[in-house]
C-alpha cells in the first residue's frame, strides 16, 4: 500500500511559506550570514531525515517526524530564497556569463549551498524507487526553481540558457547537414526538399513521452532549427506496431504512466525540461547569443515555422504541444484530450495557452472536466486548422509546410508570439509551475491514481509492466 506522503494539501504551494517559528533561525538580509545560518540548519535537518528508515519501512511516528523535518526545511528554503535567489543564481552562473541547464544548475547549487537543494546521491536514491516509495526530494528542486524563475533577471537568463542548443544536437549536426537524416532512437529527423520531418517513435508505448523521449525530441528540434537547409519543421508521430494501431500513425499518448508509476519520470528531465526545452523552442526558436540572454532584449536567432500533423490522437502532453505550432493538420478521425487533472498533474503550459486559444470556458471544460475534442467537432476549429482523411494526410501536411516556406513567415510568427506570450509571462507561469508540479508528483491523490491505473492494467494484461 502507498506510504503516507510528505506533501499534504496543507503544506502544498497554495498554503505559502509559514511564518517563522521559535525553531526557525532569524534571517537578517545579509547574504553571507543568512547563507551560513540556512545551510547549517538545512544540512542538519536533511541528515536527520536520512537517518530514518526508508519510507516504506517507517512507523507512523517516524513518518510524522519526517514530515515535520521536511516542513521545517522547506519553510527555511523558501524564506532564504525569497531574499537571496538572485544572488545565489548570479554566483552559480559566474555573473550570468555561464549557461548551465536545469540539472547542472541543481548540481552546482547542491555543491555550493549544501542542503539548499538535494545532492546527486539523494536524487539518485529516490530515482531507483517507485513513485509511491520516494522521499520526495524533487519538491525541494521545485522550491529552488520556483525562486529562480520568479526573479525577473535570473529567470529570464535561465529560460534563455534552456533555449540554447544541446551538446547532443551540436555533435549530431554535421552529419545531419550532410545526409539530411538523424536517428535519435526514440525520434528521427528527415529533411526532404527543405522540409524537416521530426517524428516521435516510441513504439512500445504508443508514442508516450518519458525522460528519454523528451531528450530525443529536443535534440531533433535543435537539428531542425540549426540546419540552414531545413526551412520548415513538421512534427508527427510514427506508425505503430501495437495490435490496435498496427501500421497507423499515432501522434502522442501523453506522459508514460507506466514509467511514472515506477518512478522513472523526473521533475527536471521531463516536466521542466519539456516545457523550457523543445516545446519552448517550437514557440521561440534558439538563443545563440549568450551576451543577449535574459530579459525581453533577447530575440530569437534561429526560429522556424512548424506544422503539427495529428494522426489518431493527441492525448495529454501531445495536446499540450499544439498551441505552440503554426499550423495543425489533423486526420478527420483523430481526437484530443487533456487528462492530466484526472491523473493528478498540471498539464504543462496548457492552462495558459489553451485559455488564450480557445477561451476560458472551453479551456476549463478541457482541463477541469476532461472534455474530449474530436477533429470534426465545431469547437475543434479553435485548435485545428485543417482536417483531412487519414489517407490524404501526407498531401495535406506537405501543402501546409510548403505554404509556410516563405521568408516573411518568421518575422510574423515572432510578432504573434510576442503578443500572445511575452517571455516575462512565460517566466512567471513556469515559476509557479515548477512549485505546483513538484508537489503534485508526491500528492496522495496522484499516487492513488497511479495505483488504480496499474492494478487495472495488470488485471487486463495478466501482469507485467506493459
Amino acid at each position: 500500500m502507498p506510504s503516507t506522503l510528505i506533501a499534504g494539501p496543507a503544506h502544498g504551494p497554495a498554503a505559502g511559506p509559514r511564518p517563522a517559528s521559535a525553531d526557525d533561525p532569524a534571517l537578517t538580509g545579509n547574504f553571507a550570514a543568512d547563507r551560513d545560518t540556512a545551510t547549517a540548519l538545512l544540512r542538519t535537518l536533511t541528515g536527520r531525515i536520512t537517518e530514518l528508515p526508508p519510507r516504506p519501512e517507517r512507523t507512523v511516528r517516524q513518518q510524522d517526524a519526517a514530515d515535520t523535518l521536511h516542513r521545517r526545511a522547506r519553510t527555511l528554503r523558501r524564506r532564504f530564497l525569497a531574499r537571496h535567489a538572485e544572488h545565489v543564481y548570479t554566483e552559480l552562473t559566474d555573473g550570468h556569463t555561464a549557461h548551465p541547464r536545469l540539472d547542472r544548475l541543481a548540481e552546482l547549487a547542491a555543491a555550493r549551498y549544501p542542503g539548499l537543494v538535494p545532492g546527486r546521491d539523494l536524487l539518485a536514491a529516490d530515482a531507483r524507487l517507485p513513485q509511491r516509495d520516494k522521499e520526495g526530494w524533487e519538491i525541494d528542486l521545485g522550491i529552488f526553481f520556483h525562486a529562480v524563475l520568479d526573479s525577473p533577471r535570473a529567470g529570464s537568463h535561465l529560460l534563455c540558457s534552456m533555449l540554447r542548443p544541446t551538446p547532443e544536437a551540436l555533435a549530431a549536426l554535421p552529419e545531419y547537414r550532410r545526409t539530411g537524416r538523424a536517428d535519435l532512437k526514440l525520434a528521427t529527423v528527415t529533411r526532404r526538399d527543405g522540409i524537416a520531418h521530426l517524428e516521435l517513435y516510441n513504439d512500445a508505448y504508443l508514442n508516450a513521452e518519458d525522460d528519454a523521449a523528451v531528450a530525443a525530441l529536443e535534440t531533433g528540434t535543435d537539428l531542425v532549427l540549426l540546419d540552414d537547409a531545413s526551412r520548415v519543421g513538421v512534427l508527427r508521430g510514427s506508425a505503430m506496431s501495437h495490435p490496435a494501431y498496427r501500421g497507423r500513425r499515432v501522434f502522442s499518448a501523453g506522459i508514460n504512466l507506466t514509467h511514472l508509476y515506477h518512478g522513472e519520470i523526473s521533475l527536471l528531465g521531463f516536466f521542466l525540461r519539456r516545457e523550457m526545452g523543445y516545446i519552448a523552442k517550437f514557440a521561440r526558436g534558439l538563443c545563440l547569443d549568450g551576451e543577449a540572454a535574459g530579459g525581453e532584449r533577447w530575440w530569437p536567432q534561429a526560429d522556424k515555422p512548424w506544422v503539427g500533423a495529428v494522426d489518431s490522437f493527441a492525448i495529454g502532453g501531445g495536446m499540450q504541444i499544439l498551441p505552440t505550432l503554426d499550423r495543425i493538420v489533423a486526420a478527420d478521425d483523430s481526437w484530443f484530450s487533456l487528462p492530466a487533472m484526472e491523473e493528478g498533474l498540471v498539464p504543462g503550459v496548457a492552462n495558459l495557452r489553451l485559455t488564450a486559444l480557445t477561451g476560458s470556458r472551453l479551456a476549463r471544460r478541457i482541463v477541469l472536466w476532461g472534455h474530449r475534442l474530436r477533429a470534426a467537432d465545431p469547437d475543434a476549429a479553435l485548435l485545428v486548422d485543417e482536417t483531412a482523411p487519414a489517407d490524404a494526410m501526407d498531401a495535406a501536411v506537405e501543402r501546409a509546410a510548403q505554404h509556410l516556406d516563405n521568408p516573411a513567415v518568421a518575422a510574423n510568427r515572432r510578432m504573434i508570439t510576442l503578443g500572445e506570450e511575452p517571455l516575462d509571462l512565460f517566466r512567471r507561469y513556469m515559476a509557479a509551475y515548477a512549485l505546483e508540479q513538484s508537489h503534485r508528483l508526491y500528492s496522495p491523490d496522484l499516487i492513488a491514481n497511479l495505483e488504480r491505473t496499474w492494478i487495472s492494467r495488470r488485471a487486463r494484461s495478466g501482469g507485467g509492466r506493459g
